[in-house]
Formats: structure tokens, sequence, C-alpha cells
């Protein structure tokens, strides 16, 4: 609010008048770029759904091997293909991409992020692996073959946490309840969806995953994966992975699931979080109700 004390005559009237007029039409070119920019982003309409019909399928799950994971992995990304595990991983000096040999625990490649970025999630499209970073509102690209560094781009969220590829868009989330999707040429928002179950908004959506047409996504700081059909935002499933970690691996210090990657081939996922000691495969099925 501006407050201006009035003294003198009319040379001090024109004086206020004049600063008054621009004050009001520095306040209206804000108010325009700001409309603006919120119209910049397809929202799409929350359909409206009753609590007692809302129906969220809860999942179980079968783990069918263990693998090593490094324990000083601060796991914030994962994607797999034909044998390769992509990691991501996070905190300032830490921050790197890496290339496993999963079968054998042999990392092929690695890529250090420099030591100002905390490195967030990661996914691969086409020849190109992309990674995000928290709160510097970057993203890197890099050949995904070599990991050489090919562009980066910029985002507007305040910060960058998930991202995956549906085979159109990248689709990236920023800790919140919504997802973003970015157009996988330029990089540049071109709508985004809340994602909401029978109580309302889903926030602090983390790692994603895209799945055979549905989006998994990991619930920081809790052991939920969460289900979200991607055309409305609605979540249809949940897998609780509490418990699947063991006591014994608590003895060293580890932190909040986090890590989604999904074998193609024989349709199991591939889950770990920060700091864990352990990659699981699993095999997930819905519970059927008695």
């Amino acid at each position: 609010m501006l407050n201006i004390k009035i003294v003198g005559g009319y040379k001090s009237v024109l004086v206020l008048l004049l600063i008054l007029v621009v004050y009001c039409r520095v306040g209206w070119a804000r108010a325009k770029k700001d409309s603006k920019a919120s119209k910049s982003h397809k929202i799409p309409k929350r359909p409206k759904v009753s609590k007692a019909s809302y129906n969220v399928l809860k999942y179980k799950y079968r783990i069918i091997k263990t693998y090593p994971h490094d324990r000083k992995s601060y796991t914030q990304g994962l994607f797999y293909h034909n044998g390769v595990l992509y990691e991501g991983t996070g905190l300032k000096g830490r921050s790197y991409i890496r290339k496993i040999l999963l079968a054998r625990n042999e990392i092929i490649l690695q890529h250090d992020l420099h030591s100002k970025y905390f490195g967030e999630g990661v996914t691969v499209f086409g020849d190109k692996l992309v990674q995000l970073t928290w709160q510097s509102n970057v993203g890197f690209i890099y050949n995904k073959k070599t990991f050489k560094p090919i562009g980066k781009f910029e985002y507007p969220t305040k910060e960058g946490w998930g991202i995956t590829y549906d085979g159109k868009w990248l689709i990236m989330s920023d800790g919140t309840s919504w997802l973003y999707y970015l157009n996988s040429k330029n990089f540049k928002i071109a709508k985004k969806q809340q994602v909401f179950d029978e109580k309302g908004p889903v926030n602090k959506l983390n790692e994603l995953e895209f799945v055979e047409g549905k989006i998994f996504a990991n619930v920081w700081p809790t052991d939920l994966i969460i289900i979200i059909e991607p055309k409305t935002g609605k979540v249809i499933g949940r897998l609780d992975l509490e418990g699947i970690l063991e006591f014994k691996d608590y003895q060293v210090p580890v932190e909040v699931l986090n890590g989604i990657a999904y074998n193609q081939n024989n349709k199991h996922l591939l889950i770990t979080g920060k700091l864990w000691p352990k990659i699981f495969e699993i095999k997930i099925s819905p519970i059927q109700k008695k």
C-alpha cells in the first residue's frame, strides 16, 4: 500500500498525482502480466467424484529378487532398460547420474553433477537422459550412451522432484500435488494436472515412473506408491511398501523410499530408497476383495 503525506502547495499536489499515475500504470502492467502467466498452462477441470463412489485399488507385492545398492547413493530417480539401471542421486557434492549393469552390480558409467547443484529425478527418452535439480530451476540433458552433456533447460516451478516420459510428454513433479507436462522438444511446460484421491489433492509427489499407461509416484516421506490415471489426475491404486526393508538394514543411516523403475520385459518393478543397501525387484497385483 502507498502512503504519502501531502505538504506544501499545488506543486506538491501535482507531484503526488504524477506519482499515483506511475504507480497505477506499473500495478496494471504487473496484473496484466500475471494474468497472462496464469493462462499460459492448460489446467483441466477436476472431475467431481463422490467419496461414496470413489474406489482405490490396494496392491500387494511379492519380492522376486534382491540386488545390492550403494549405501552412499541418495537416490532421486531410477530408469531401467535392457539390463541397465540408470540412477540419479542428490545432495550437493554427491549428486551424479550412473549407469549400472544390474545383474553384476557393475558401474559402467558415471557423470558427477557440479557441487553447487542438488540432483533430483532422472528419465530416459530416445537417445537422451534428463536430470532435474532441486532448487536451481534447471534441468540437464545428456547423451544416454556417453553421458556427454548436450544441453540444459529451465523450469518455472519452485523446485524439481521427479520426472518420467509417457512417449510424448516429459512429466515432472515439484513436491506439490501437481504434475507438469513438458514438451519433449523445447522442454516448455504445456499443461499441468492436479493429482487427487478421495480426500482431496495429494501433496509431496516425488519420483515418477510411467507404467503401462499409468503414472506411479512415490509420496514423500512415506512408504506409499500411488497409481495415477493421467487423463484425470485421479489416484486409482495404492501400494504400501512398509516393512520391505528389514530391521537389520536400518542399522546404518537410511532415508525414505524413493526410486521406481519398470522392467517392460517381465512387468516387474525395481524399487529402492535414499541410502538403502538394497534394490528390490517386485511383482505387484491387486488385493482381491472378499
